[in-house]
């Protein structure tokens, strides 16, 4: 009884060593760090010793994420809204546990790295057309379709710009086996602090969006539309002005 009784208390810390030792030293907010992490440890405590890669880890959050991206579309019941958030949920810890046994295995990459940045962003369009679909089809309101091409344009070009203003030539800093960690700069004076809050803010409202679950159990998948699209809108902006003053000025 006590063997028996022993493993599952093992087993738990074995999987606390491993939150501790492999999540990011700096992670993008608490509900990654704290909600989603968390699972992604147990998730590596049982590939550990297996000859799964982390690539392929990231494959399989992909292909969940297409999963959950068919549910948003297809699945009109609110019992299908919440399934589709799950699966989407599930995509999300799989995507945090690819880094993480990385790290484990000890073959953490920039090439890694690249392609979870790569499935991230196309999972994100695939997300966002898929909701648009959603409410289109419920709403019957062609201008969802619209307002839809317009943020998926936005959020196109945002992975655009974002590939281009973290290249080597433009920022100065060699890519890294663990990202780029997010920052939020802390700016001096009222107005430096409301433009971190505000930058704060579209963080959230842009990264994975852990708050999606929250539209699907109260049936609004247009708070996240228009949320979604909105911030990506003003990034394009953010970082198109960014670069023309940057590089307007220079050769």
């Amino acid at each position: 009884m006590r063997l028996c009784g022993s493993v599952p208390a093992m087993a738990l810390g074995d999987i606390a060593a491993i939150y501790r030792a492999y999540k990011k030293k700096v992670d993008i907010n608490w509900f990654t760090e704290w909600v989603c992490r968390p699972p992604a440890a147990v998730v590596v405590y049982a590939l550990r010793n297996t000859r799964v890669t982390p690539n392929q880890v990231s494959f399989l959050s992909f292909f969940v994420a297409a999963l959950a991206a068919g549910l948003f579309a297809c699945a009109l019941s609110f019992s299908g809204l919440i399934a589709a958030a799950l699966v989407f949920h599930v995509s999300f810890i799989f995507d945090c546990a690819d880094g993480m046994l990385a790290r484990s295995k000890k073959v953490s990459s920039v090439l890694g790295h690249l392609l979870d940045f790569l499935m991230d962003e196309i999972k994100a369009m695939m997300i966002f057309s898929a909701v648009t679909i959603r409410l289109w089809r419920v709403h019957e309101d062609s201008v969802y379709l619209l307002c839809g091409l317009g943020g998926l344009f936005a959020l196109s070009t945002g992975l655009t710009l974002t590939s281009f203003m973290r290249r080597h030539e433009y920022s100065g800093e060699l890519p890294t086996e663990d990202g780029q960690p997010a920052v939020v700069p802390k700016r001096a004076g009222l107005i430096g602090k409301v433009l971190s809050a505000l930058e704060y803010a579209a963080r959230l409202v842009v990264h994975y969006p852990q708050y999606i679950w929250l539209c699907a159990a109260a049936d609004r998948m247009d708070v996240y539309f228009w949320g979604y699209g909105a911030v990506n809108v003003l990034y394009i902006g953010r970082a198109g002005l960014s670069i023309l003053v940057r590089l307007g000025r220079s050769q």
